[in-house]
């Protein structure tokens, strides 16, 4: 098995250097986020299998990083917290976290229960951790597209998409750097004989740019190779 990835999101540098030093002895690489925001951006463009995720935070706090992580990844979340009653454990899990482990805490405690959340996850999602992002998340500049609830998020913000437009975002991004003519999209998405596939096909395109907020990029998600067809780049 590959290399587990774990990411840790805490506000204060001495417990996140704790726990990358326990963690790595057990033969865990460790990522490290001193903000939510930071540690999203991680989580977007990195195959992380479980976060460790301290609740108080500046500007975005472990719940909301949470409830943020759920939109597209199923990664076991562990809390870290100094809150200990049992109404903010009661939040943090409902948020989506599967684990709640209260400071002072005792990193042995710490690493057992990610090694059992994660040979929980392992049991409960085929093939294994290093397969998850191959076949289920495509991440590509905050584009985060997950196949399996089909929940597609921009810089960590849900957006709404129609089946014909989703189908068409994961034909470009499982194919990274391929380009596809307007006939070749319309066979893969519609499956049906080409009528009219080049306005058709333009039509969900202009419509998918827009929702991926691509219009206001300068790195386009979606290229247009004139003449050709489409293709999305990693």
């Amino acid at each position: 098995m590959d290399q587990i990835n774990i990411l840790v999101t805490d506000d204060e540098r001495e417990i996140a250097d704790l726990l990358e030093i326990y963690l790595v002895s057990d033969g865990y690489r460790v990522w490290k986020a001193y903000s939510a925001k930071e540690g999203l951006q991680i989580l977007q463009e990195h195959d992380i299998q479980l976060a460790i995720l301290d609740i108080m935070m500046p500007e975005m706090d472990g719940i909301e990083m949470c409830r943020q992580i759920r939109k597209f990844s199923n990664i076991p979340v562990i809390f870290l917290s100094a809150k200990s009653a049992d109404l903010d454990k009661i939040l943090g899990l409902g948020c989506g976290a599967d684990d709640y482990v209260t400071k002072p805490f005792s990193p042995l405690e710490l690493t057992a229960r990610v090694k059992s959340q994660l040979r929980r996850y392992t049991e409960f999602n085929p093939d294994g951790v290093q397969k998850k992002d191959a076949s289920e998340i495509i991440s590509i500049r905050g584009v985060v597209i997950n196949r399996t609830t089909h929940v597609v998020t921009v810089d960590g913000e849900e957006i709404k998409l129609t089946p014909l437009e989703f189908d068409i975002l994961c034909l470009l991004a499982q194919n990274p750097g391929k380009v596809f003519s307007t006939d070749e999209i319309f066979k893969n998405v519609w499956n049906e004989t080409v009528y009219e596939a080049n306005n058709t096909v333009m039509v969900h395109i202009r419509r998918l740019r827009t929702k991926i907020k691509d219009d206001n990029r300068e790195d386009k998600i979606i290229t247009t190779v004139w003449g050709v067809g489409y293709k999305i780049d990693q």
